[in-house]
């Protein structure tokens, strides 16, 4: 895969994982969508484009990957973002505070709480990256999220922004394992 892929899918994962408030457990689908610069939103079609020609094998090693790591494989959102599912245990929801990916060998920390919003920052080391965002929750079953995400390209610093949703959508994960 190349590079820009896992920089979109390692974003896409970080984001995706660092929710945190109160959070209704079981099982969730998170929609975001990148854009900020025509670089990004280009590299983001070519991975969806990517991601649609995979063969069966390349489909089902990515799907087992992210599998163990308890997330569905992104599939095409609306708008052009993509869309996955991830399972919140009772534990996990307990603690208010939900496991970040290391995938990219990322740090994340959460600068401020209220009742319905979180504010964070996270960094990146491979592919090295940083960013902020927030939160905004509706109540234990719903949040929309900004996020700011600088890093850099062939030498050039890229500022790129990711706006997303997350839904509760029931209270069994299916076959959609706990993260991890």
């Amino acid at each position: 895969m190349s590079r820009t892929f896992t920089l979109l899918i390692g974003a896409f994962v970080v984001c995706a994982t660092v929710h945190a408030q109160s959070t209704k457990p079981g099982l969730w689908e998170i929609n975001q969508k990148m854009g900020g610069n025509p670089e990004m939103d280009k590299a983001m079609a070519q991975m969806q484009q990517q991601m649609a020609g995979m063969s069966a094998a390349e489909k089902k090693m990515m799907q087992d990957m992210m599998a163990k790591q308890g997330m569905t494989m992104p599939t095409a959102g609306a708008g052009g973002g993509m869309a996955m599912k991830v399972c919140i245990t009772p534990e996990m929801a307990a603690k208010q505070d939900m496991p970040v990916q290391t995938e990219g060998d990322c740090t994340t920390t959460i600068t401020s709480r209220s009742a319905n919003a979180l504010k964070m920052n996270f960094v990146c080391k491979n592919p090295a990256s940083s960013g902020e965002g927030t939160y905004t929750f509706s109540g234990d079953t719903a949040y929309t999220m900004k996020m700011l995400m600088k890093s850099t390209h062939q030498g050039k610093p890229v500022n790129t922004t990711l706006d997303g949703q997350g839904k509760w959508l029931s209270a069994s994960c299916g076959s959609v394992k706990p993260m991890k």
